[in-house]
């Protein structure tokens, strides 16, 4: 069973030479009628914390500064859309931060470590690289954690992230599957029988894309993976904020390699009709 949806995804074809900007000449955004299954696809919810409010870890918002945009997308985007979500045959899955422990007693999480259980185990790659007094200085000084965010923030982002939880209207229900890397949210979609994963959540740029389970995790495993536009935000810098540029490049880059660009209302109208 299937509905069909609005989906934009991305032609980079063909640069046209005679022109200043060569790149100019690409097809570019294009929106077709997208078939979805409704039994072999997800709706996944990831890294939707509650961060706390405003003012409570200051250290935190000095840097992140996409929270007032991911707390005003989970007071009016989420509701609706996980509503008729729950209502089709279309499950939902939570993926979580590894390394924290807010959603370990819930039975989806329990669900997926014991799915997890009876895949063949994976073999991580080995670090190569060995450091020498230069690296170490360099990834001290520039690379590490500290020395990009502001060491006077860290202590008010180590204790925000002690606490995170998941944020309002976004917390599982039932025994909607958790999974906290890609072997598990791959266990959840094999006992499914899911291969398409369509995201929402913060960050999209880089957590959605980049962490565990996120769109580089799960294509290679070959997944489908799409995305909400509204129900998503990115971590923008001081250059793009104003026009959320990094967003734009994100979705780009989702449209052109990894899958489909949806809206929730696009998603809920589908569902209302099937």
């Amino acid at each position: 069973m299937k509905v069909v949806m609005p989906g934009s995804f991305y032609r980079q074809y063909d640069a046209d030479y005679s022109r200043d900007v060569p790149a100019e000449g690409f097809q570019g955004w294009v929106t077709e009628s997208i078939p979805v299954s409704l039994h072999h696809t997800a709706l996944v919810v990831m890294h939707a914390w509650d961060c706390g409010k405003p003012g409570q870890y200051p250290g935190w918002r000095n840097n992140c500064e996409y929270h007032d945009r991911a707390d005003r997308i989970c007071r009016e985007v989420f509701p609706p859309l996980l509503a008729a979500i729950r209502q089709s045959p279309i499950p939902v899955i939570h993926v979580t931060m590894g390394g924290t422990h807010y959603f370990r007693e819930y039975a989806g999480y329990k669900k997926a470590v014991r799915l997890a259980e009876s895949l063949p185990p994976e073999n991580p790659p080995e670090q190569q690289a060995v450091d020498d007094p230069v690296s170490l200085e360099l990834k001290d000084r520039y690379v590490g954690y500290p020395a990009l965010l502001g060491k006077h923030n860290v202590e008010d982002i180590e204790r925000g992230m002690r606490n995170v939880n998941f944020a309002p209207n976004t917390e599982p229900l039932g025994d909607e599957g958790i999974a906290e890397d890609g072997r598990q949210l791959s266990a959840l979609c094999r006992h499914h029988g899911i291969n398409h994963l369509i995201y929402t959540g913060f960050a999209l740029n880089w957590c959605l894309l980049l962490s565990r389970a996120g769109m580089a995790d799960m294509k290679p495993r070959g997944f489908l993976c799409s995305v909400v536009r509204d129900a998503v935000t990115a971590i923008e810098n001081k250059e793009t904020a104003r026009r959320e540029l990094c967003k734009e490049v994100a979705l780009w880059r989702i449209g052109l390699a990894f899958g489909f660009v949806f809206s929730s209302g696009d998603i809920i109208n589908a569902l209302s009709k099937k």
